[in-house]
C-alpha cells in the first residue's frame, strides 16, 4: 500500500477498522527504548499529551492487545507473557481456574493476585511532554489498560447524541490525548484523561506525515510466537515461583527490602477484578457491534 492509498481510506477509517476487528480471531519491555510512560512527580501526578497513530504497512489494527502474568511467589517473580493471547494454553489460567473453582474464598483470592491483565500497546506522537521535553515530537510505543482503552472507545462511539464519532487514530481526523495522571485512593487514575478537539496532524503535511508513517513500530512483532514461552517451560517456572504449591500466597513471602519495586512490566493501572478472568467487555465485542452498526 502506498501512502496516497492509505490517506484515501482514512475516510472510512471506523467501519474498516470494525470490518477487520470482525472477521479477527480472537513484551516483555523491561528497559525498551521504544516505550513511552508519562513521569509522574512525587504525589503521582503527571501530564502529557499524545496522539494515537494509525496501522500502517500490512498491519491491519492500530493496537496490539497482550495478555500477561506478573506476580511474586516464595520463589520470585513470575513476568510472562500469557499464551492465551494467541489462543492456546496457559498453565498459570489453568491453576486460576482450579482455584476459583474450589469455591474457597482464599482460593479466589490467590486466583485473583495471578490472574491475566490485559494491555494494549499503540504507536505515538509525543505532543506535549512537561517532565521531559526532549521527547516531544518523538515516535514511541505506548503501553495502556483498559480505562485509557475505554476513552478511545467512548471517541469512536460517544454517548450523547450531539458528540461526532471521531477516530483517535487517523492522521487527518484524529485527535490529540491529554494524559491526566492522579493518584486516587492509592490508585493511578484516569479518569480525567480527554481528547482534545479533531485536528489533522502535522496541519496535514503529507510529507511529513508519510515519513512519520513509514517509520512506526511494528506492532505484529509484539504478539509474535517468539515472544510467548512454550507451554511446558511456562508450568516449569510456575512452578519455581510457587514452590509448586498453587495456594502458595503473598502471605508467605518474606517481607520486600525498600530496594525491592513493583517491576516495569506489571501495570499498576488498574485495581484487582473480582473475578479471576476479564470481567469487562472485550475491546473486539465493541468494535463488532461498531460495525454492524455502520453497515
Amino acid at each position: 500500500m502506498n501512502f496516497s492509498d492509505f490517506k484515501r481510506k482514512s475516510a472510512t477509517s471506523i467501519s474498516d477498522l470494525s470490518a477487520k476487528l470482525e472477521s479477527m480471531n480472537s513484551t516483555k519491555s523491561y528497559k525498551d527504548d521504544r516505550y513511552w510512560r508519562p513521569e509522574l512527580d512525587k504525589s503521582s501526578n503527571g501530564y502529557a499529551v499524545i496522539r494515537f497513530l494509525p496501522a500502517t504497512g500490512e498491519e491491519e489494527l492500530p493496537f496490539a492487545r497482550i495478555y500477561s502474568h506478573g506476580f511474586q511467589g516464595k520463589g520470585g517473580w513470575f513476568i510472562e507473557n500469557c499464551p492465551t493471547t494467541l489462543g492456546k494454553k496457559c498453565p498459570v489460567c489453568e491453576a486460576n481456574n482450579e482455584l476459583w473453582n474450589s469455591g474457597l474464598e482464599s482460593d479466589k483470592d490467590i486466583a485473583r493476585g495471578r490472574k491475566r491483565k490485559l494491555s494494549y500497546v499503540s504507536n505515538i506522537l509525543v505532543i506535549s511532554d512537561p517532565a521531559n521535553p526532549e521527547n516531544e515530537g518523538k515516535l514511541f510505543l505506548y503501553k495502556y489498560g483498559k480505562k485509557i482503552f475505554d476513552k478511545i472507545q467512548e471517541a469512536m462511539k460517544p454517548e450523547f447524541e450531539d458528540e461526532s464519532p471521531v477516530d483517535p487514530f487517523d492522521y487527518w481526523k484524529g485527535a490529540n490525548f491529554k494524559l491526566k495522571v492522579r493518584k486516587v485512593a492509592g490508585y493511578i487514575n484516569y479518569d480525567k484523561s480527554e481528547f482534545e478537539a479533531p485536528s489533522a496532524l502535522f496541519n496535514g503535511d503529507d510529507a511529513k506525515l508519510e515519513s512519520l508513517w513509514k517509520s512506526q513500530h511494528s506492532l505484529a512483532e509484539l504478539v509474535a510466537p517468539d515472544q510467548f514461552k512454550e507451554y511446558v517451560e511456562l508450568k516449569e517456572k510456575f512452578g519455581q515461583v510457587i514452590g509448586n504449591d498453587i495456594r502458595s500466597s503473598q502471605d508467605d513471602i518474606v517481607t520486600n527490602t525498600a530496594e525491592s519495586i513493583e517491576p516495569p512490566s506489571v501495570s499498576s493501572e488498574e485495581s484487582v477484578s473480582t473475578s479471576v478472568e476479564e470481567t469487562e467487555e472485550d475491546a473486539l465485542s465493541f468494535f463488532n457491534r461498531l460495525a454492524q452498526e455502520n453497515s
